[in-house]
């Protein structure tokens, strides 16, 4: 392990004259593979550091840099040292104290919002401790700093502003990209979490105010994957809003115009691409997430091949179903291949769920992958896609016309298929009516039915639904949470098909084997060793996820499945290939417990 650090002496005219400044200028330092750009990522838990931003950091500066910011934990020493004496009220608190008091200040707040608020706030002036906060009481804080409550913070984002967490490229950087990624602050960037706002969750296009999707993803990124926050950058291409509301918004934070397209907005994003490989590198994560349908897949599609990119919302989601319902079959029986699947919803999510389960069901039974699709039908707006409309249907629907008289409506599909497993990606709420889940259940002992679309307010159908109208016999998991049902003396536990379970593990076991390309063995692989989380005890309550409250072991496990597939395909540049993959994985995990300083 080698840390070469450059100090530089810079000279600044002020008004007493020649000020000497000295700064600490960090290069790349590597630490069980993973890159690292401080002393205190480098040092362990009981060494001290120092605390460096351009000088060492004391006082008042101290206070506020959110990295090394400690609040009533500095301890007397510390508080000596830094020139903290009377800056701080003479109380001595430790990390866990501070964390149980914001604990219970949060808990006050009957508004989901105002919890979302308060925890960016504490982002701002402390990050481990928000990042303690977040790890240690994951399953209640997750629905609070993403998906419900982000939806509503992204719709509310020009009024709740307060100071950029990211960087926003719009029209008016076009030719200067480069230049703008060299304003951020860190260098040594290995995951961007990029959206262009046209399509937030399940609430449209939010432009600019889309912000909220990549800072609260990074978050994640971090509290359950182990990535340093520093390495993380959200970024929002800003091309315009076709939103009327937002355009006549005097609070909106975004420009100004109806959204750029064709020519413009590749060029743009063609722009953007080469610049963040130019600047951080071959092995830079790109996580695309919530553009249109239509940009989706093209970028997806035009950058797979040369740059590291990966779309949640087409093939995170996959994964995670996919997980969900390999784990699912223990409780259904039989093989994956067995399943029919039908889709309510042909978009982005829903044709990359059912590419998945194609390539799953193939690699498992050796047939060709245009057989396998045979077995997963899909419903659109206008009905079930079957080859009658295949000269009318956008590229990504046409592998999935088959051979079926025109069907309307979902209720009609359900009855013609009669599938074992019914999925929502539509994005459309309350569309799992009475009659369909009824219908599902009298063709099935057991009704596979996952609800998908986000936020809460787009789900399918509800938990409770679901488990009254199947009268118990549902196996029901959500994209979004749902409280526990009582049905017939007897508590259901919904399941979360969340995202969450699988992209914070998917980019640690990328990054810590330098991966350079994605590929759809890695999800496969990924799915796999999700679905081998879940335990007994979890099938008992009718579980098919593992609880998120072990989440930092499940994401260990899913790394270490993606980095040993990244090897045995040849995409993994980080040699020599570590003997247990699970524990490397956890050794290049950030730490949020504070650290001691000189």
């Amino acid at each position: 392990m080698i840390s070469r650090q450059t100090f530089l002496r810079a000279v600044v005219l002020g008004c007493g004259g020649e000020r000497k400044v000295w700064a600490l200028l960090e290069r790349r330092t590597m630490m069980n593979g993973v890159e690292k750009t401080n002393g205190e990522d480098l040092a362990t838990e009981e060494q001290l550091i120092t605390p460096w931003t351009v000088s060492v950091a004391s006082g008042y500066t101290l206070l506020r840099d959110p990295r090394h910011n400690k609040g009533l934990a500095f301890t007397e020493n510390e508080r000596d040292a830094h020139y903290l004496r009377g800056l701080l009220p003479p109380a001595l608190m430790t990390q866990e104290l501070q964390e149980k008091k914001l604990m219970h200040n949060l808990r006050q707040y009957e508004v989901p919002l105002q919890r979302y608020m308060a925890m960016m706030d504490l982002q701002e002036r402390n990050e481990r401790l928000f990042y303690k906060l977040l790890i240690d009481n994951v399953e209640e804080l997750l629905p609070v700093v993403y998906t419900p409550t982000v939806g509503e913070a992204c719709q509310k984002y020009g009024s709740i502003f307060r100071r950029p967490q990211g960087l926003y490229i719009s029209l008016k950087e076009k030719g200067k990209i480069l230049e703008v990624l060299k304003n951020w602050p860190e260098s040594n960037i290995q995951v961007i979490v990029v959206t262009d706002g046209e399509r937030i969750l399940g609430l449209g296009d939010l432009g600019c105010q889309g912000m909220g999707i990549p800072v609260g993803k990074l978050s994640l990124y971090t509290a359950l994957g182990g990535l340093r926050p520093s390495a993380c950058l959200p970024v929002t291409i800003d091309v315009g809003t076709n939103n009327e509301k937002l355009l006549n918004d005097e609070f909106y934070i975004g420009l100004r115009q109806r959204r750029a397209t064709g020519q413009e907005y590749a060029e743009l994003l063609e722009e953007f691409m080469t610049a963040v490989k130019k600047n951080y590198g071959e092995k830079v994560l790109v996580q695309f997430e919530d553009f249109a349908n239509h940009n989706a897949f093209e970028l997806l599609e035009k950058y797979s091949p040369t740059h590291l990119v990966f779309n949640d919302d087409i093939q995170g989601t996959a994964s995670v179903v996919l997980a969900g319902l390999l784990a699912a079959l223990k409780l259904v029986g039989g093989a994956l291949a067995d399943h029919r699947f039908l889709f309510l919803g042909a978009g982005e999510a829903g044709t990359g769920i059912a590419e998945l389960i194609a390539l799953e069901i193939s690699k498992q039974t050796k047939a060709p992958l245009e057989e396998t699709r045979k077995k997963i039908w899909l419903v659109d707006s206008k009905g079930l896609i079957v080859s009658s409309r295949k000269e009318s249907l956008q590229h990504f629907k046409k592998p999935w016309a088959h051979d079926h008289e025109p069907v309307k409506g979902l209720l009609d599909a359900v009855k013609a298929i009669k599938p074992t497993v019914l999925i929502g990606s539509s994005g459309v709420g309350k569309t799992f009516t009475k009659e369909v889940v009824e219908a599902m259940a009298s063709i099935n002992e057991k009704p596979l039915i996952l609800a998908l679309s986000n936020p809460t307010s787009q789900s399918e159908c509800t938990a409770e639904e679901a488990y009254t109208w199947s009268k118990g016999r549902a196996i029901f998991a959500s994209g979004s949470p749902f409280d526990p049902v009582e049905y017939n003396r007897k508590v259901f536990v919904p399941g979360q098909a969340n995202n969450a379970y699988i992209f914070p593990g998917f980019g640690l076991g990328l990054i810590m084997s330098g991966a350079i390309r994605v590929h759809d063995d890695m999800l496969l692989a990924a799915s796999e060793a999700l679905a081998a989380q879940v335990k007994q005890e979890n099938f008992d309550k009718g579980l098919i996820y593992p609880p998120f409250s072990n989440i930092r072991n499940i994401s260990a496990n899913i790394a270490a499945k993606v980095a040993a597939k990244a090897y045995e395909l040849g995409l993994a540049s980080r040699l020599p290939r570590p003997k247990d993959l699970v524990k490397y994985a956890e050794s290049c995990m950030y730490s949020p417990v504070y650290r001691s300083y000189r």
